[in-house]
């Protein structure tokens, strides 16, 4: 067993050269080197820690949480990190996407760097991409869902939609107003029916730069943010990933989370000590199947 297992592994010899060599069966030459393997005579080791380095906490994650997937970059100052979450998501959509399918798109500055990391002149002719939340004015553009829509399309050149309407309105009549007009409706309904959903995962509202954008001063007293931990699509969200319930989430036009968790695939994409708290209840509620982050945030998870 040692001879054969030797020259396998040892001078890469053939099992059929060396059934020949010794004059048995390949068959036989198969089950030694079976037995070889269980009984401890040969280890395979598998050197993964350069090409790979987070993949032992990967999978601790994976585990705690229960999700189909996780993806760690390294951790150095927040731009860098989110750059590499950028990059690290737009692999992984590359990856998973196939023509046909419906994508859609939150907002934020983490998923306007995964736009910007998209490699161009891909080719999904028949992938719709759709945004998820809505974000209209002068403030912000380049992280509003449209631009972010309007840019992956371009380089996967893909069809897509825009929605044109506010992130927040005055009120939640004016909301179901704007739901129930017929171009917004259509993308609402194209967003419900999604493959695979992409999302920013943001902290609390005081380090939410959409959320800064649209609340001013002057109105912050009318929102009650006790108990929010969070927000995916600008939906807040409490500890257990449930609805908070506050004036935001009456007035903030977006795909409900009740929505979003009926989409197949929702890829969450965050990282930063600021956002350990939501991620953290955005796992517990179930609301995302594949979390990108980065390394300190998965052991801060892991805690």
């Amino acid at each position: 067993m040692v001879k054969i297992a030797h020259m396998y592994y040892e001078e890469g010899a053939t099992q059929s050269t060396i059934a020949k060599s010794i004059g048995v069966s390949r068959s036989l030459i198969s089950k030694y080197l079976t037995k070889a393997k269980e009984t401890g005579v040969v280890e395979i080791i598998i050197h993964d820690d350069e090409s790979h380095p987070f993949l032992a906490l990967e999978s601790k994650v994976e585990r705690r949480y229960d999700l189909r997937e996780v993806v760690c970059v390294s951790s150095n100052d927040q731009e860098t990190s989110k750059g590499r979450l950028g990059i690290a998501a737009s692999k992984y959509l590359l990856r998973i996407l196939k023509d046909g399918q419906t994508l859609g798109v939150s907002s934020g500055t983490t998923l306007n760097e995964v736009a910007k990391s998209m490699q161009p002149n891909q080719h999904f002719p028949d992938l719709s991409i759709v945004p998820l939340v809505g974000g209209m004015g002068d403030e912000q553009v380049d992280i509003h869902s449209n631009n972010i829509v309007a840019t992956l399309a371009d380089c996967l050149n893909a069809k897509y939609s825009l929605l044109h309407a506010p992130v927040l309105v005055d009120s939640k009549e004016a909301k179901d107003i704007i739901f129930n007009q017929s171009t917004i409706k259509n993308v609402f309904d194209k967003a419900t029916e999604s493959d695979v959903a992409l999302v920013g995962i943001g902290g609390t509202p005081e380090h939410s730069t959409m959320v800064k954008s649209y609340l001013h001063q002057g109105k912050q007293e009318e929102v009650d943010f006790e108990n929010v931990v969070g927000d995916i699509c600008y939906n807040f969200i409490d500890p257990d990933g449930n609805t908070a319930l506050n004036v935001w989430n009456e007035k903030v036009i977006t795909l409900a989370l009740e929505k979003l968790k009926n989409i197949p695939l929702v890829i969450g994409v965050a990282g930063g000590s600021e956002k350990i708290e939501a991620i953290r209840s955005s796992l517990i509620g179930n609301l995302i199947d594949v979390l990108i982050t980065d390394e300190n945030t998965a052991k801060a998870l892991l805690d």
